[in-house]
């Protein structure tokens, strides 16, 4: 089970970090990943970071404004999240990978947060 927090309204430029934490002793084992979602859109890949946090691998749209880590002692993933622009505006889910290399793919995540709310305003 995932569990997301963090999100809220911010302006343009500002920075917010969200949250993951997962339940069971698995979590050290996966690969997890952020995704994104606007009402009416496909859900979208931002991030995932490998199970060991050796690789992380970026969407073009947030490379460079975006970071994603895990503390595995912890159990929780981090989404910090800097120069946000108003199309950054969505839904956030973190999500856990079937195998512990990361991907791009939702269909390679089988298991997914509730969601939390990120709002950019201009």
């Amino acid at each position: 089970q995932l569990e997301e927090s963090g999100g809220g309204v911010v302006q343009a430029g500002g920075s917010l970090r969200l949250s993951c934490v997962a339940s069971g002793d698995m979590f050290r084992f996966y690969a997890m990943g952020w995704f994104r979602q606007v009402p009416g859109n496909q859900r979208e890949f931002v991030a995932y970071i490998n199970w060991d946090a050796r690789r992380t691998y970026y969407a073009d749209s947030v490379k460079g404004r975006f970071a994603i880590s895990r503390d595995n002692a912890e159990n929780r993933v981090y989404l910090q999240m800097n120069a946000l622009k108003p199309e950054d505006t969505a839904v956030y889910y973190c999500a856990k990978n079937k195998a512990i290399e990361g991907d791009t793919a939702s269909s390679r995540y089988d298991s997914w947060g509730q969601g939390t709310q990120v709002t950019v305003s201009s």
